[in-house]
C-alpha cells in the first residue's frame, strides 16, 4: 500500500466518513421509515441552521478563535426580522436584506472587541452571548411571538425546489462560498497560519486583525441568515430560537477535524460533522431512544474526535521502550 493511499484511509475526514455510513446503515436497520427520501429531506430541512453555524465557525476556530453567541444572534435576528416584517410593514425580502445587515453590525461588534481591544474571543463573544439573548427577551418581553407570516416566504423553509428544500440550495451556496474562501484562496491560508501562530503571522506582514474581523464579520451574517430560513421553517419568530445551536455548531467543526487550538481543519470535515450530528439525532428519534441518548453520543464523539490528535502520540510513548541508564563503573581509587 502507497503511502498516498494509507494516508488518505487513516485521514479524520475518511474515518468520519466511516462512521457515518456506519450510523446510516445501523439506523435503517432498526428504524422504521429511516432511510426513506422523506426523513432524509427532512434531515436536511432541519440540519440547514446548525449547519450554516457550523461553516462559519470553521475560519474562526482555524485562527484559534470561538463564537459563542451565534445562538444568541440567531434568536436576537430571528425577533428583528419579525418586527420590521409585522409592526414596520417591511416586505418579507427587504426585512431580510435588512436583518443581514443587522448580523453583519453584530459580528463587527465581536470583530471590533476581539481585534480593537485585544480581548479573548471566549471572552468576548460569552459577553455578546447574554447580550444578543437578553435584548431578545427585552424586545419581545419573552412572551411576544411573531406569526402570520406570508406563504410566499415560509416556502423558504417549508417547499422544495428542484426535488430538494429550497433551504438546502442555499446551505450548499454558502457551503462552496466558504470552502473555496477557506481552500482557495490567501484568506485560508492567512486563517490557518494565524492558528499556528498569530504572532510570527503579524511579523511575516499579514493583516492580521482584518483577516480576524472578516471572519467574525462573516459568522454575523451568516447568522442573520440562518435567522431568517429558521423563522420561514418554523412558521414563528420567538426569543428563544437557536438556544443552543452553538454548541452544536462547535461540536460539529471539532468532530469534523478542525483543531479547536487552531491551524488545521477543512470545510469538507465540518460538513461531515454536521451530517453525522444530523444522523445520529434523527435515528435515535426512529430506534425510540430517549433524546438524552442523542446528547450522550454526540459528547462522547466529541470527546473522542478531541482525543484523537493525542492518542497515537500516546501510543507511541507506550510502544518506545523505556531505556534504563547504563552503569558507570566507579573511578579506580588510587592507592
Amino acid at each position: 500500500m502507497s503511502k498516498k493511499i494509507k494516508s488518505a484511509l487513516f485521514r479524520h475526514e475518511t474515518i468520519l466518513l466511516v462512521v457515518l455510513l456506519a450510523e446510516w446503515f445501523y439506523f435503517d436497520s432498526v428504524g422504521r421509515r429511516f432511510g426513506s427520501l422523506d426523513n432524509t429531506f427532512d434531515i436536511l430541512r432541519h440540519y440547514v441552521e446548525i449547519g450554516l453555524l457550523a461553516l462559519v465557525m470553521t475560519p474562526i476556530i482555524l485562527t484559534g478563535g470561538i463564537d459563542l453567541s451565534v445562538g444568541s444572534l440567531l434568536g436576537l435576528c430571528a425577533i428583528l426580522f419579525g418586527k420590521m416584517w409585522r409592526d414596520a410593514h417591511m416586505d418579507p425580502a427587504l426585512a431580510a436584506v435588512c436583518t443581514l445587515g443587522i448580523g453583519a453590525l453584530a459580528g463587527g461588534l465581536n470583530a471590533a472587541l476581539i481585534t480593537g481591544l485585544r480581548l479573548p474571543p471566549l471572552i468576548v463573544t460569552l459577553g455578546t452571548y447574554s447580550l444578543f439573548r437578553g435584548l431578545a427577551e427585552a424586545i419581545t418581553r419573552g412572551v411576544d411571538t411573531f406569526t402570520g407570516f406570508p406563504q410566499s416566504f415560509l416556502n423558504l423553509g417549508q417547499e422544495r425546489l428542484g426535488g430538494l428544500p429550497t433551504q438546502v440550495w442555499i446551505f450548499t451556496a454558502v457551503a462552496v462560498g466558504v470552502w473555496l474562501l477557506v481552500h482557495r484562496t490567501t484568506f485560508g491560508r492567512s486563517f490557518r497560519a494565524i492558528g499556528f501562530a498569530p504572532e510570527g503571522a503579524r511579523y511575516a506582514g499579514l493583516p492580521v486583525e482584518r483577516r480576524l474581523a472578516l471572519a467574525y464579520i462573516l459568522a454575523g451574517v451568516v447568522a442573520a441568515l440562518a435567522a431568517v430560513i429558521y423563522t420561514a421553517r418554523l412558521g414563528q419568530a420567538k426569543a428563544d430560537a437557536g438556544t443552543g445551536y452553538e454548541l452544536f455548531a462547535i461540536t460539529a467543526v471539532v468532530l469534523g477535524g478542525t483543531s479547536i487550538f487552531g491551524g488545521t481543519g477543512s470545510v469538507h470535515g465540518t460538513l461531515l460533522g454536521v451530517a453525522a450530528i444530523g444522523v445520529l439525532n434523527n435515528g435515535l428519534v426512529h430506534a425510540r431512544q430517549p433524546r438524552e441518548v442523542a446528547g450522550l453520543l454526540t459528547g462522547a464523539l466529541l470527546l473522542l474526535a478531541l482525543s484523537s490528535g493525542a492518542l497515537p502520540k500516546l501510543l507511541a510513548n507506550f510502544r518506545t521502550p523505556r531505556q534504563s541508564p547504563t552503569p558507570t563503573n566507579p573511578p579506580p581509587t588510587t592507592p
